[in-house]
């Protein structure tokens, strides 16, 4: 590069000399007499010229110069130049004068006398004519030089432009399709240019009101508008509120998904349920690869959590580096791997952060979160106070190493291990094939096989520690287990906290476990279980060492967020700087501003059975009020030729009333749908809507008014025209 900048200044230099040259060619030499008809040049002229081109030059070599320095500097020397030589013409001028009147002595002395008044005269205009000759040069070189030097200034221009657009960083885009102002469905839109990827792609479990409901999906049509671009997605751990809506989205969109191998594996298990098995791209990553998408890349970096193999992504764009955390903690004593790699994030601080996206969902809880080791020293005195008891541990199925501390226990009291639950034997045997949990040759048994140990040599690790309907735990508490029945010998402990919105659950299973005769352990009475996210004192940590410009709370309900934007501010960062989004939200930065400049469609998609999508909110308002107050269903049979009813109608009561001890009010209702539906038909009537909606608003508004309840009312007709025809 620095020998093509010399070859283009030497070019610059001999251009500029050509044009002095050819400048020059066309005027007569200072020493030499000019022809008739060539034009009398100033000798000053020459002068002038020949340092304005000299200023062109070194203009053109020094273009970063300050122009106003440089046309001051030009015009200092070229005035002095000019008064110079105008000097010495005057002295030229003199001395030819002198010359003149000695030669002219002998002339007579009152010619002398008039001829020396004339010399006076003459040597006065002179030197009024060479001032005025000298104003006129340094006028014209000062003119001469800014517009030379504006030409140069012209030139350099568009160069100045160029450096100006190139400072200009593209713009990148964040969007948060999930995981903010709720728990779960993590996914996240990067995108800058024609390139986009996404970090995670989970579900969340349905809330109360949503019955019937199986998982909760997060609306992902906003790829689906934009698959032309849509690169890949990588994920930072392997729990479901991460990976558990990938099936949904490869099965309409299959782009390569990048993940740790454990991870992958739990994805893997997932695909083979969806019937996708071997059709998707899975590259499995190590922590410190960096996956390229674009003109954008991501770094793993890696991180403790509840589950191995988790990892944070520093995501190198155009307009900066942004950090996005994952479900994170700082164990330094981890059951299994690396210390989170604190280094690394307290390089790329150093180096300059954009922005941070850090775990809200500990913002709440001071101080720091407990390492993983202490649930194995309260394991080790529980096991030795079950003494010959059964022992049962409900876990996360995802909790690898939780579940590796209970093998590591069981072993030293000499228990065989039995595993119950779908989503436990899949992660069990995904976790001992990659050689993340491992467990000794002989001691895990199947559940069909625990009737022949006594209950003194027996651990069942089980799932349904947030009370799921249909967990085992949950099962074996309401006695509906096929394998399992739980009695007063047994020594169950509920190793987990409860998801928010879920503790109405497990109190329920509590109960019914301590009806049927068990010891119940749960969290608050020992320590059976640590978070795997990072309490306030390692939020802030992370936020001293990676300084970002920017923060944007995610993973959280709002009160998760708002706390953790507290605990930013305290910190230094400024509250403009401070973004606190919502699931859809369009976050745009060019590296020196970031705001929220619009939105895109974004929500919940329900899966019930195999429909998705399918369950929309109508479906579900009609499944809440059928549950809040029943069903009433009116049948009556017409003839809608004559206009008469043949039959009915006919009361029928589901989740309303008790129809034996409700007789006369459903008979009442008989005969007000009768007489509503006469004084409404007439002969040649098919159209049946506007007769159904009246029947409804009849029997509501009597039913309200004997009851206080609405139910959902149905009114059912059978035309039997074409019978009678």
């Amino acid at each position: 590069m620095a020998k093509n900048k010399n070859s283009a200044e030497l070019n610059n230099i001999n251009g500029a000399e050509e044009t002095t040259e050819k400048i020059s060619s066309k005027s007569p030499s200072r020493r030499g007499r000019p022809k008739k008809n060539d034009k009398k040049t100033s000798p000053s002229s020459s002068v002038k010229q020949k340092n304005i081109d000299q200023k062109i030059d070194q203009t053109k070599l020094y273009d970063k110069l300050d122009p106003e320095t440089l046309i001051n500097e030009t015009i200092d020397e070229l005035t002095a130049n000019a008064r110079a030589e105008n000097r010495q013409k005057n002295k030229t001028a003199k001395s030819r004068k002198t010359a003149q009147t000695r030669e002219k002595n002998t002339a007579a002395s009152s010619t002398k006398k008039s001829r020396s008044d004339d010399n006076k005269r003459t040597t006065r205009q002179s030197k009024k004519s060479a001032k005025s000759s000298s104003d006129d040069i340094t006028a014209e070189a000062i003119q001469a030089a800014q517009a030379a030097l504006a030409a140069v200034q012209n030139e350099t221009a568009p160069k100045a432009k160029k450096r100006g657009r190139a400072a200009v960083k593209p713009t990148v885009r964040i969007i948060p399709l999930g995981g903010l102002n709720e728990i779960g469905k993590n996914v996240t839109v990067y995108e800058c240019g024609d390139d986009l990827f996404i970090v995670d792609c989970g579900l969340a479990f349905p809330d109360d009101d949503m019955l019937g409901v199986d998982i909760v999906i997060p609306d992902l049509s906003y790829l689906d508008k934009n698959r032309d671009r849509f690169k890949g997605i990588v994920l930072t751990h392997g729990h479901e509120d991460h990976i558990g809506g990938l099936p949904y989205l490869l099965k309409n969109i299959n782009v390569p998904v990048y993940g740790t191998k454990l991870t992958l594996g739990l994805v893997e298990g997932k695909l083979k349920e969806a019937g996708l098995a071997g059709k998707c791209s899975l590259n499995v990553v190590r922590s410190g690869d960096v996956v390229k998408f674009g003109c954008m890349s991501v770094e793993f970096v890696n991180v403790n959590h509840s589950i191995p193999d988790a990892c944070a992504m520093a995501i190198h764009t155009p307009a900066g580096v942004i950090i996005q955390t994952g479900d994170f903690k700082i164990d330094y004593t981890p059951i299994e791997g690396k210390v989170i790699n604190l280094a690394r994030f307290g390089e790329l601080g150093r180096k300059g952060v954009l922005a941070l996206l850090s775990d809200s969902t500990n913002a709440e809880r001071p101080g720091s979160t407990p390492s993983e080791k202490n649930v194995g020293e309260s394991f080790t005195h529980l096991f030795s106070g079950a003494s010959d008891r059964r022992i049962i541990i409900a876990s996360f199925s995802s909790n690898i190493h939780r579940i590796q501390q209970i093998v590591d226990t069981a072993h030293h009291f000499q228990r065989k291990i039995a595993v119950c639950g779908r989503s436990m034997i899949n992660v069990v045997n995904v976790a001992m094939e990659l050689g993340y949990l491992k467990i000794p040759k002989g001691m895990l048994i199947d559940v069909d096989a625990i009737g022949r140990y006594p209950d003194s040599e027996i651990v069942i690790i089980t799932t349904g520690s947030q009370g799921e309907t249909m967990s085992a735990l949950t099962r074996m508490a309401m006695g509906e287990h096929r394998k399992i029945t739980v009695t007063p010998n047994d020594f169950i402990i509920i190793s987990a906290t409860p998801i928010p919105g879920n503790e109405k659950l497990v109190n329920r299973v509590v109960n019914e476990l301590m009806k049927l005769g068990a010891d119940v352990i749960y969290e608050k009475m020992y320590e059976v279980h640590v978070s795997g996210h990072a309490c306030q004192d390692e939020l802030k940590m992370m936020l001293s060492l990676t300084n970002p410009k920017f923060f944007i709370p995610v993973h959280g309900e709002y009160k998760h967020l708002k706390k953790h934007a507290g605990l930013a501010t305290k910190m230094g960062i400024a509250d403009s700087n401070i973004i606190i989004g919502s699931i859809g939200d369009v976050i745009e930065t060019n590296g020196n501003t970031m705001k929220i400049t619009g939105s895109v469609p974004a929500g919940k998609i329900l899966v019930d059975g195999l429909g998705v999508g399918d369950v929309g909110s109508t479906v579900i308002r009609d499944r809440q009020k059928l549950a809040q107050d029943g069903l009433i269903i009116a049948v009556m049979t017409i003839n809608s030729v004559t206009g008469q009813i043949l039959a009915g109608p006919d009361i029928v009561s589901r989740g309303f009333v008790y129809v034996r001890e409700s007789e006369p009010m459903l008979a009442e209702a008989k005969r007000i749908a009768r007489e509503t539906a006469e004084s409404y038909l007439h002969p040649g009537l098919t159209e049946w809507s506007s007769l159904k909606s009246k029947v409804r608003d009849a029997l509501d508004s009597y039913l309200y008014s004997k009851t206080g309840r609405s139910p959902m009312i149905l009114p059912i007709i059978e035309d039997v025209r074409s019978t009678v025809e």
